[in-house]
């Protein structure tokens, strides 16, 4: 089979990957789920891995094949495997975790500590098939097109997870600030007016994302390359702050806006990533504020998302490319040059 493969780590996005002929995955274990991709989401941190930014963080045996967004129908399983059959239509929670260790147990897939994270550790969804394990398949419901959906395994359930711990703390009559309306931006947006009875504003630099968040429940927008963001949030809230903000760029220059717009007691999350927090101690002192980083998501709340997806609270802006296509969609996305996700259709 065919699958785009990461030789050597490189800042040169334009002929990152190879189109190499591979051997096919097989069921190797009990547990083993074999997927025919039709749908596999670029992300930015696909970028990041390109340029050997996770190799500190993952151990990772070049050549290997990227993609960790993936949806798909099972073509083979392992003998144990009940939760799924042979032809049916799956989204792939990013990680295959043991389920005996700790974390597992408490239900935080993302702490396994025997992950393998296809796209990132093992070979990814970049190619024809994946090969994950039963505890990352998850069932789709009929009429839910599984090249559309794929982007939702990373980034929908990156942001949810931000957005389900934020609106937690939101009580009705709140105001929640959200940055970058990109590819989870767009995603988170439309999760916390779904799931919060909070005021949004959305701050992005692109007059087309205020648009598009607008369209998506945003009820005002700020473009900080024309405005004061910390003066026009004093201006929409009374001189109070908001009370939470949900940061999908992860820049220096966003998270700096945690002390000047947040009110007392309030959370910055950081989702996106590639920047710095610079802040004195004594800020985080006075406002009583606190900096989150938040990692993808668990398997339930991918199952939570999945069902914003089918009640239609929750719509993904897409562009499909072919597997022939994937370093112009790499050198696209580095140039922000991406609306919504990028999906590939090997």
């Amino acid at each position: 089979m065919q699958a785009a493969r990461l030789h050597e780590y490189t800042e040169e996005m334009n002929d990152a990957l190879s189109i190499d002929d591979v051997d096919e995955p097989q069921p190797e274990q009990a547990d083993h789920v074999v997927v025919d991709i039709e749908g596999a989401g670029w992300c930015q941190t696909d970028n990041h891995v390109i340029e050997g930014m996770w190799a500190q963080y993952m151990p990772q045996d070049l050549p290997m094949t990227l993609g960790h967004e993936n949806a798909g129908t099972v073509v083979e399983v392992g003998d144990g495997v009940s939760v799924v059959e042979e032809g049916e239509s799956v989204i792939c929670h990013p990680v295959m975790t043991c389920g005996t260790c700790r974390p597992c147990r408490l239900g935080n897939d993302m702490h396994c500590e025997n992950i393998a994270f296809p796209g990132l550790s093992t070979d990814g969804g970049f190619a024809e098939r994946l090969l994950t394990n039963e505890r990352a398949v998850i069932p789709l419901p009929d009429g839910v097109d599984t090249t559309d959906i794929a982007p939702h395994a990373d980034a929908g359930i990156t942001a949810y997870h931000a957005v389900k711990l934020a609106a937690r703390e939101l009580d009705p009559g709140d105001h929640a600030v959200v940055i970058g309306i990109g590819g989870l931006g767009h995603i988170g947006l439309q999760c916390l007016d779904a799931m919060a009875a909070t005021t949004i504003t959305a701050v992005d630099m692109k007059d087309s994302a205020l648009a598009l968040a607008e369209e998506l429940g945003a009820h005002h927008t700020i473009n900080p390359t024309e405005e004061n963001v910390a003066e026009e949030i004093d201006a929409l809230t009374d001189g109070t702050g908001v009370q939470q903000v949900l940061d999908f760029v992860g820049a220096d220059e966003t998270t700096g806006l945690g002390p000047d717009v947040l009110a007392g007691g309030g959370d910055h999350y950081v989702v996106g990533y590639g920047g710095h927090v610079h802040e004195p101690s004594q800020a985080l002192v006075n406002g009583d504020f606190s900096y989150r980083g938040t990692l993808v998501g668990n398997y339930t709340e991918l199952q939570e998302l999945v069902a914003l997806v089918e009640r239609g609270d929750v719509d993904l802006r897409t562009t499909q490319y072919g597997l022939d296509e994937i370093n112009d969609v790499a050198a696209k996305l580095e140039h922000g040059e991406v609306e919504g996700r990028a999906v590939i259709t090997p």
